[in-house]
Formats: C-alpha cells, structure tokens, sequence
C-alpha cells in the first residue's frame, strides 16, 4: 500500500465519478481504476459499490475513509511542523540551565533572544551540571548552560563567562564589615556547601587547595538557596557566587583576595546530534550575547 493510493482513493470518494476524479488527480482513468483494485485487493474487501457509471462508497468504504481522513490530516500537520522545525523562526528548543541562573540570566537571555525570534518556543530544564550533561546525551536537551565539568565527545563545551565567587557569612559575623577577606581569614570557620559531586562544589574545593586549605564541611546540601539560609542563621560560612536572590539583612557576600575564586558557564550541546534550526541560531545568539 502506498500514500498515492490513498490519495487517489480519498480524491474518489470525494468526487464519485471515475472519470472526474481521474481528470481532478492528472492521471488516466484506466490507471486510476487500477490504482483503486490493487487497494481493494490488498484490504480483502471491496471498497465502492458500482452501479452503471455510478461508483459509491460502500460499508467498508465509509469505515476505511474515515481512518484515511485521519491519516491525511496528520500527515498535513507533520510536513506543516518539519516545515516550521526546519525554519529558525520558529520551532521548540530544549534548554537545561543551573538553578542559580534562573533568577536573571536566563531570563534576560530568552527575552533578548525573544526579540529576534518571537515565535521559538522553549522546553526548560532546571538542573545541576552532571544532571544536565546526562540528559543531553540521552537526547533530550539541546543546548545547556552549565559550569565547566569533564567534557568528552560528542559533546561539545564553549565558555560564555566566568562568575566570582564571594564568601558569604552572616550579617552580625565578626567579618561582615571587612571590604574583602582571604580564604585563609575563613580557614577554622564551619562551612556550608553543596554535596560533592556538584561542580561548584569542585570549583571551591580547588580554591582551597590552591590555598592548602582543608575546610570544615559542617553541612553538605542541595541547594544553594539553602546554603544562603544556613549561612543566615549562622551555622556556617559559605563561598558562592551572586545571587539577587539572596538576603542583604541577613548575609554578607565578601570578595576574596590572594586566589582566584570563580566559576565558569559554558554552553554545551552534542557535536554529531542534527540540530534544529532554531537551536543553531540560540547558540549563535547566546555566543553573541555574552561576549
């Protein structure tokens, strides 16, 4: 059975008149009539009543155009999606970003990307950077925003910018009024961090083994909006990179001196997956925009 039967049997049923319809599909009547019997042939069953000239849809007919009305349909709106998907004005890309980058970010980058493209629709992923590398692989993201982690292909990595990080203590800590601080000034205090694993918690353990420091983990959490709150209540220090999010009463965000402490955000995607369109422009656009 192929498409072009289908065609030509729904374009029968419509008309129901051999000649006309062989006249409305471009094609002879003896091909259209062949056409219609190696169908009928296939199914087992007769599809048209013949009367004289006349030609009719019978029981079997009527059943068989529905489904056939049905399939057209969604064949319509396949090529009319591939068409759009194909189209970088259009189309749905799936994105993955970190937590911290939700509060301004990613916003400010989807409405500047938004002016350019307005009708590109996005699926967003809320995730950390191993978690988001994973689901990349899997094919389920297309772009990611994620912090530099171990790259391997087919993925491709490429830095957009790099984040200070600032210690963080407590409003009424006895360092909250200092202009700066060293990581060594925070040596002895007990620090609040993510669990390991989390590629910020590699980025600030690399700052202290730069300084041959060994901190105190006295709490290992999953959200750095939590390490906030526990700084705030004063069970700890952290060393975290800014957030708006974060509450100016209750904590402190300190520069530090002496080492590089930063984070870097990349975007990743895979280099052999086909990608949309649409998606190839966000890459480009997001290259451009944190230049």
């Amino acid at each position: 059975m192929e498409w072009q039967q289908l065609h030509y049997f729904s374009t029968l049923a419509k008309i129901q008149h051999m000649t006309r319809a062989a006249e409305e599909l471009s094609i002879s009547q003896p091909a259209l009539s062949r056409s219609i019997a190696r169908l009928e042939e296939e199914l087992g069953v007769p599809l048209f009543d013949r009367h004289g000239r006349g030609i009719y849809l019978n029981h079997f007919g009527q059943s068989f155009l529905k489904r056939v009305t049905t399939m057209q349909l969604e064949y319509d709106r396949a090529t009319l999606e591939l068409k759009e998907l194909n189209n970088p004005d259009y189309g749905m890309i799936s994105l993955g970003f970190l937590h911290t980058l939700g509060t301004n970010v990613v916003p400010d980058l989807l409405r500047a990307f938004g002016k350019r493209f307005p009708h590109v629709h996005f699926n967003l992923t809320q995730n950390y950077s191993y978690d988001q590398l994973k689901l990349l692989l899997a094919g389920e993201l297309d772009v990611c925003l994620l912090a530099s982690i171990a790259i391997e292909p087919p993925v491709v990595w490429q830095e957009l910018w790099r984040d200070e990080l600032f210690i963080m203590v407590p409003s009424d800590h006895p360092l909250a009024n200092r202009d700066y601080v060293t990581l060594h000034d925070v040596a002895d205090e007990p620090f609040i961090h993510l669990k390991e694993g989390y590629a910020l918690r590699k980025n600030v353990e690399r700052c202290f083994n730069e300084c041959a420091i060994t901190p105190h983990w006295a709490y290992e959490l999953d959200e750095v909006s939590t390490i906030a709150g526990f700084v705030a209540a004063g069970l700890g220090v952290s060393l975290l990179p800014h957030d708006d999010n974060y509450n100016p009463e209750r904590v402190v965000l300190l520069p530090v001196k002496g080492t590089v402490c930063e984070r870097i955000i990349g975007m990743a995607w895979l280099n052999h997956k086909t990608a949309l369109p649409a998606a190839t422009e966000f890459k480009k656009f997001a290259m451009h925009y944190f230049q």
